[in-house]
């Protein structure tokens, strides 16, 4: 199964940092924003497990965010965790109307929180259908085969040359194809935690790779999802 994806949706950049550094530690995978829009549209796009989210945005108020969350038909049914520095019943009471899952104030206990996320994933997630990695050495997406094994790429039934790096991009997002991967993300997942790499190298290896794998101006296979990541197109042979 793979790893739960969380979405904090918060202006405060130091209460993000820590809500990403344990929430990765607990394994989970972690996309964040810093205002309600945007937070809407990475939600349309990543479609998290869990969202978490401010009750005070520079933009729109958390209340208004999770009504619009709940209204659409792909996102009504993710649930939302209200983190507020507004304790009054009143704020609570707003918070559950506008189709919260549940709401912590601030300031709060990270291993609470934690706690309160691993009890609302472990009822939602074996009802939910996790597309599972594909587990064959050879993956085939219309005319670009890739095997693990032989490190080896061809386009059209000709081989071409990839760099390390390269490859390892590209067997990871076709392993994960249709799902989104920001930069940050990829750098965990290819480069390790521990390297210190900008995260613009991404968009640089990307640029390569697609120079060398999409032929023509028809043909792609991986997809800039503005303001989010990249994707490997989901269209199987």
């Amino acid at each position: 199964m793979s790893k739960a994806n969380i979405l904090v949706i918060d202006d405060e950049s130091d209460l993000v940092e820590l809500l990403k550094y344990n929430l990765a530690k607990e394994g989970y995978n972690v996309e964040f924003s810093f205002n309600g829009f945007d937070g809407i549209k990475v939600a349309e796009v990543v479609k998290p497990d869990i969202i978490i989210l401010d009750l005070m945005l520079p933009d729109i108020n958390g209340y208004e965010v999770c009504k619009r969350i709940k209204q659409n038909a792909d996102l009504s049914k993710i649930p939302v965790i209200f983190l507020s520095a507004k304790q009054e019943e009143v704020d609570k009471i707003l918070g559950f109307e506008s189709g919260a899952e549940d709401y912590i104030i601030k300031p709060f206990s990270i291993n609470e929180l934690l706690a309160r996320v691993r009890i609302i994933l472990k009822r939602i997630l074996p009802a939910k259908t996790v597309k599972p990695a594909v587990g064959s050495d050879e993956y085939r997406f219309r005319n670009i085969t890739a095997n693990i094994n032989k490190h080896s790429v061809t386009v059209n039934d000709a081989e071409i040359k990839l760099s390390p790096i390269e490859f390892k991009i590209l067997i990871f997002l076709m392993t994960y194809a249709g799902d989104v991967f920001s930069r940050e993300k990829l750098l965990d997942n290819i480069w390790g935690n521990n390297s210190f790499v900008e995260p613009r190298t991404v968009d640089v290896h990307i640029r390569r790779l697609r120079s060398n794998i999409e032929v023509g101006d028809s043909l792609k296979f991986i997809e800039t999802i503005r303001g989010v990541g990249y994707k490997f197109i989901d269209e199987k042979i």
